[in-house]
């Protein structure tokens, strides 16, 4: 009868041992995958083209429809998720039947190794992949881990609207030469279920509580008023809702209908629930005594809340370039708002304590100058050829300099400091 206490305390004893064992071959000291670019304004621009083309929630009727995306755009979406969760790179393949994910995520600071390398394949079986393989750094998967590990991860993400209802309406998942192509049953029902569940039910409440205070600041506003008379008093209410809460999630929120209100978008457009909600008076909303700069500084803050910074800034550069090429031309001003703006929601969605400090700052009142560089003397209105002529492109030293400058401005505003 000793033998089986003796036992069960050598099994204690070796479980931790075994963990450290897996941890070690699960963690290694070089990438599998490495050199992930950030994203430029033309993978922008083609992203952009891709979500229009598969813009479900815009097209009316019913019936089935499929989306394609290749097997590049994959690859992009995937290494801009591995850097912004994980400080990484992706790799994406696609080819008939079958496909595969390689990852490189960098791992805490820990003796050993720096990354966590994932190498999973997939192989096509209907409504939804099932996977092939699946090795953690120097660990094999069995089947039956792979598969359970599969089902959790689409168990945790069922538990949301969006998630859930795609499952219902997915009719298939077919991996062709270089396209991954998915196929599913569509009506005007399911649109607006999906407008419904594209923001979760906590998220619909924090935008309702920043519609209704900012319909309350603009009701008895002047016909034109400043960014900065409407950042105090939604900020304010950050900090009352975020005191038991998350700062950041509140931050996040009011950021989204400040925005949406300076470019003249409903709300509904996010949320369907929000037509029935109280709504703000219009009213001209400026910046540093422009109309243009609320929408480059607000929408860049947003895009940063939401997506991160890297996002924020490669959107921004793009709306330049293509002025540049058919619009009011490349503005070094607008990207000064759109670099300020990103940084803006950069901190305002950050650590809790950068968030905290942002939101009880904003909260005491702010002039234009606490968030907004001065850009005046900065080139503006050129166009394609001119900004080549004099700065020869995005990639050049002259172009990085103005930047540089720009930055500076920055990062010498106390409240916009990192």
């Amino acid at each position: 009868m000793r033998l089986l206490p003796r036992a069960l305390l050598l099994l204690l004893a070796a479980l931790p041992l075994a963990a450290l064992a897996l941890l070690a071959l699960a963690l290694q000291d070089q990438p599998l995958v490495s050199g992930a670019e950030p994203l430029t304004p033309d993978d922008v621009a083609r992203l952009r083209q891709v979500f229009r083309a598969q813009d479900a929630l815009r097209a009316a009727g019913s019936g089935l429809r499929t989306a394609s995306v290749g097997e590049k755009d994959l690859a992009l979406a995937a290494n801009y998720l591995a850097g912004q969760f994980g400080g990484g790179a992706a790799r994406v393949t696609v080819r008939p039947g079958a496909a595969t994910l390689q990852a490189s995520l960098e791992a805490p600071s820990n003796p050993f190794g720096r990354y966590v390398n994932i190498d999973a394949a997939f192989r096509q079986a209907g409504q939804a992949p099932e996977p092939e393989h699946l090795r953690i750094g120097r660990v094999p998967l069995p089947r039956f881990a792979a598969d359970w590990l599969l089902a959790e991860a689409l168990r945790r993400l069922a538990a949301t609207d969006a998630a859930a209802l795609a499952g219902r309406i997915t009719e298939s998942v077919r991996f062709g030469d270089g396209t991954l192509t998915v196929a599913y049953r569509w009506s005007d029902e399911i649109a607006a279920q999906a407008r419904s569940s594209l923001v979760a039910p906590e998220d619909r409440q924090r935008l309702r509580a920043y519609q209704e205070q900012l319909a309350e600041v603009v009701a008895t506003a002047p016909h034109s008023l400043s960014v900065a008379a409407l950042l105090p008093p939604l900020f304010r209410l950050a900090l009352e809702r975020g005191a038991d809460g998350d700062v950041a999630q509140e931050n996040r929120a009011a950021i989204v209908v400040l925005a949406l209100y300076a470019t003249g978008r409903p709300l509904q457009r996010i949320v369907a629930d929000a037509a029935a909600w109280r709504q703000p008076a219009r009213r001209t909303v400026t910046l540093s005594g422009r109309e243009d700069f609320p929408l480059h500084f607000l929408v860049s803050a947003a895009i940063a809340a939401e997506a991160g910074s890297p996002l924020a800034d490669a959107v921004g550069l793009h709306k330049e370039i293509e002025d540049a090429r058919r619009g009011s031309g490349f503005s070094f001003n607008d990207i000064g708002a759109n670099r300020a703006g990103t940084r803006f929601g950069e901190l305002a969605t950050g650590s809790p304590r950068r968030a905290l400090r942002l939101a009880r700052a904003l909260a005491a009142g702010v002039a234009e100058s606490d968030f907004m560089p001065d850009v005046s003397d900065l080139p503006e209105f050129m166009p394609e050829a001119e900004f080549r002529r004099r700065f020869g492109g995005v990639d050049s030293a002259q172009y990085a300099k103005v930047i540089a400058t720009i930055d500076g401005r920055i990062d010498a505003l106390p409240l916009l400091r990192r």
